[in-house]
């Protein structure tokens, strides 16, 4: 049943994809060329909507009420990419959309705050990494296959879903992208994370190093998150402002192609995920040691490569 629900996926997403761009083109609902924009010519958005089509096609035996939230986030990007909704609004009705699935899915108000907290954070870094062709589809495939092992039965299924419904938009969003994500999709794809993660968590057979682990799972979205953070404050710009300086954006400036630094980032998060899960079957407080200690070598490494610093100081 799971290799069925990624094959699924997968093709419903091959064939839905292509039909969303050519109806976000006549509604008008595209990309266009500006100076935060690395594309030269519109880019039709509904990306996201095919996900969910493709995703929900792959979990339709298992389609549960928990799934609901996340098609929420994906109506409320939506409505971001049509109209553009205020930052504060956004926030508010994000934190609501996700104490809704954690209640949903944990059973209590306590999970509610969790889930709250994750589809915000979640929802706004694959947003902030929806920044270059196939990125975020590629990271949070790899993210969801990590959840999948990590995760069980219906968790499971639903990981798997959502990877495949990633891995068949690829075909249009790898290089040059014939088609966007948009803020339906990030916010999709974020809101189902969110929900895999609290999954996970709440579940009573989960062990605790496999729940421990969870943040390297996404670990590429909350770094380059953390560090746009950083760098605004430093800057004293707006943290609702966008810019070109994400970690990705300065792998371009130094020379890399966008296809080379995609598939930089993709082969990074894979690379965490399969020591996320390593790390899952050790003891707690070694896992946790661990996860630590590589947590705190690549901040490090990326201080010293300069990635928080200003776009102007930042040095080949």
């Amino acid at each position: 049943m799971a290799l069925i629900a990624v094959v699924a996926a997968a093709v419903v997403a091959v064939i839905v994809t292509p039909v969303a761009a050519r109806l976000a083109g006549r509604l008008g609902i595209v990309d266009q060329p500006g100076p935060l924009k690395v594309h030269a010519v519109p880019v039709p958005y509904l990306g996201g909507v095919a996900v969910l089509i493709a995703a929900a096609a792959g979990a339709v035996p298992h389609l549960t009420l928990w799934l609901v939230a996340p098609m929420l986030a994906c109506f409320l990007g939506l409505a971001d990419d049509v109209r553009g909704l205020d930052p504060r609004v956004r926030f508010v009705v994000e934190a609501g959309i996700g104490a809704l699935a954690g209640v949903v899915i944990g059973g209590s108000p306590l999970w509610g705050l969790l889930g709250s907290a994750c589809t915000v954070v979640l929802v706004n870094a694959v947003n902030l990494l929806d920044g270059l062709d196939g990125l975020a589809a590629g990271v949070c495939a790899a993210s969801s296959l990590g959840l999948a092992v990590l995760g069980s039965g219906l968790t499971r299924f639903v990981a798997l879903a959502l990877a495949g419904a990633l891995v068949g938009f690829l075909v249009y969003n790898r290089p040059p992208a014939r088609i966007y994500l948009g803020d339906s999709g990030s916010y999709l794809i974020g809101g189902i994370l969110a929900g895999l993660v609290v999954a996970i968590s709440a579940h009573s057979d989960s062990k605790a190093s496999a729940i421990a682990v969870l943040p390297l799972v996404v670990a590429v979205p909350l770094v380059d998150t953390t560090f746009a953070i950083v760098r605004r404050i430093r800057t004293r710009r707006p943290l609702f402002e966008g810019d070109r300086s994400h970690i990705y954006d300065q792998l371009v400036d130094r020379g890399r192609s966008a296809a080379t630094t995609s598939g930089i980032c993709i082969a990074a998060q894979m690379v965490v995920v399969g020591v996320a899960v390593l790390l899952s079957h050790a003891a707690l407080a070694l896992c946790v040691g661990l996860e630590l200690a590589a947590a705190l070598l690549v901040v490090c490494g990326l201080l010293a490569a300069g990635f928080a610093r200003p776009p102007q100081e930042v040095t080949s």
